[in-house]
């Protein structure tokens, strides 16, 4: 019986076996908790030329109330670039746009002393610095609180880095005309781009049959995005992107394309194993993005961080995000009702 007994509790999976809810170690920590509201963006860039940003101004409304000190934008940053640049044979000549390391240490080092009331030419200085640092987002953040006449050359600010600035002003791009111009508006220094591609940088013999392998997989289910994404279509039409913004958001939303990415793609047969290859790359993007957002407030207790990342992003950074201590997650339907 001993012996049967033994092998009984053996034979129990590690699955059902309880697990440690790392979750709960906070529950009576010191200090301050910060909170984190993820917002599932569509990219902007798929929109029509001629998009007028005003469209966002009730979405801006709503997320100036949340109060952030802390933007994350999905673009790839500086040091990524760098990185990247120096290992060319991994990561390809063509990453990154060029970026210059030294002007990420002048960066870093400027905010060391950044006074609270900067003058126009320190602006401009440093807006020309995160030009060069592959900070395009942020050096919009110091173009947008430069008073009319003050948007002008000097300080580092050629003519060619205006013409690029106020051709960002126009473009569309979730960085710009949300990150920011709310940025701007609250008064923030810069946003934090938070991308990853390290993860997803995926080398395979035929990358051709990788992506067509996706694709049909993706393909083989797609009748509840498709209906949702017909919604979101008519939203679009709109004049105000408050309502669209509320529905991309709901649970419903992230539910179904949460499916629709991942589903399809681990039930794919491949003899190659793309479509589950694929996954991995996935999840390792989200994991090492939703690293550098805790990086971001790591020394700032109390954070109010707020996240802008396309849709597909979402459902990983609420679970992710969840589970770090002393962070609280903020329902994005309650801050855009």
């Amino acid at each position: 019986m001993k012996k049967w007994a033994v092998w009984m509790l053996l034979a129990v999976p590690f699955a059902a076996q309880a697990r440690l809810d790392l979750t709960t170690l906070d529950k009576n920590m010191a200090g301050p908790r910060s909170k984190v509201l993820v917002l599932g963006t569509m990219h902007l860039n798929s929109m029509p030329a001629g998009f007028n940003p005003a469209v966002l101004d009730r979405v801006l409304d709503r997320l100036a109330a949340y109060q952030p000190d802390i933007i994350t934008i999905e673009a790839l940053p500086g040091e990524e670039c760098d990185l990247a640049a120096r290992q060319p044979a991994k990561y390809g000549a063509d990453y990154c746009p060029p970026t210059d390391t030294a002007a990420i240490a002048e960066m870093n080092r400027m905010f060391k002393t950044w006074p609270s009331q900067p003058s126009p030419d320190q602006r401009r200085h440093l807006a020309a610095v995160m030009l060069a640092a592959n900070e395009p987002a942020s050096a919009y953040v110091q173009w947008l609180q430069l008073p009319e006449a003050e948007r002008k050359t000097g300080d580092g600010l050629t003519p060619a880095l205006i013409d690029k600035l106020k051709e960002i002003s126009v473009r569309n791009n979730e960085d710009y005309q949300i990150a920011a111009r709310l940025a701007a508006r609250l008064g923030l220094q810069r946003v934090h781009p938070v991308d990853n591609h390290t993860g997803d940088n995926i080398s395979l013999p035929d990358e051709k049959a990788f992506g067509k392998s996706i694709e049909a997989a993706w393909a083989s289910d797609r009748a509840a995005l498709n209906q949702r994404e017909k919604q979101e279509a008519v939203l679009r039409q709109s004049t105000d992107y408050l309502p669209l913004y509320r529905y991309l958001n709901e649970p419903e939303s992230l539910r179904i394309y949460a499916e629709a990415n991942i589903v399809p793609a681990l039930r794919a047969k491949s003899a190659e194993g793309y479509p589950q290859i694929w996954v991995a790359g996935w999840e390792v993007r989200n994991l090492r993005m939703v690293a550098n957002i805790r990086e971001t407030f790591r020394e700032k207790p109390g954070a109010r961080v707020l996240s802008i990342v396309g849709l597909s992003h979402k459902p990983w950074f609420d679970s992710l995000l969840g589970q770090l201590q002393g962070v609280d997650m903020v329902d994005a339907a309650a801050i855009l009702k």
